[in-house]
């Protein structure tokens, strides 16, 4: 588990393929950038841009993690070189500053709108209609590994438009500073939300 709160950026500083073809997974090697790896453990989980992986190979600056092709399918960011969100799996002795986030992708959104508002910036993001249903006004989402609040939500016939703000320290400490209308993001659903629909559903 995992709160959404980004503990440092890191960067993918090599992809090795881990066999011949399409279907095989990669090993990313990662610099941890400032998270502290004194205290991480071979087989501890580690957020990268809101996806769970579980540390293979450590030293005390970066770490090792084994992606599986079916991972690689469901999120973007994790297949290249370039910077990515960390966090450590939550500890029972941690604040909770986001929400419980579990580091699995449910759906990709594309940016739509990225412009900024006074001194923070309006992040609108189109997620699939599939999802539509556990987006709610004040509720949480986690983008790319990041917490964040929705401020409006936007049902159309075969999509869903999510309005983000963004303040200057959420856009200071994390790589959603590189997003552009048009890129694609990780996207989480609300923990809470995910239960509710399963109750409802097995009601009926």
């Amino acid at each position: 588990m995992f709160t959404g709160i980004v503990a440092a950026v890191g960067k993918i500083t090599a992809v090795q393929t881990q066999g011949a073809n399409a279907e095989d997974g990669v090993l990313l090697q990662i610099d941890a950038g400032g998270l502290p790896m004194a205290d991480v453990a071979l087989g501890d989980s580690i957020s990268l841009n809101g996806a769970c992986m579980t540390v293979t190979s450590k030293t005390d600056l970066t770490f090792t993690v084994d992606v599986s092709r079916e991972s690689l399918n469901c999120t973007v960011g994790l297949d290249a070189v370039g910077e990515v969100n960390l966090e450590k799996a939550l500890t029972l002795a941690d604040r909770l500053g986001g929400h419980l986030v579990s580091g699995h992708v449910d759906g990709l959104g594309v940016v739509k709108k990225f412009e900024p508002v006074g001194e923070s910036w309006e992040l609108v993001i189109q997620a699939s209609r599939g999802l539509a249903k556990y987006f709610a006004y004040k509720g949480s989402i986690v983008v790319n590994g990041v917490s964040l609040t929705v401020n409006r939500v936007e049902d159309t016939a075969d999509a869903c438009l999510l309005s983000i703000n963004l303040i200057p320290h959420t856009i200071q400490v994390t790589t959603l500073r590189h997003l552009a209308v048009g890129k694609q993001v990780n996207l989480e659903v609300d923990l809470i939300a995910r239960y509710v629909e399963r109750m409802l559903f097995i009601d009926k």
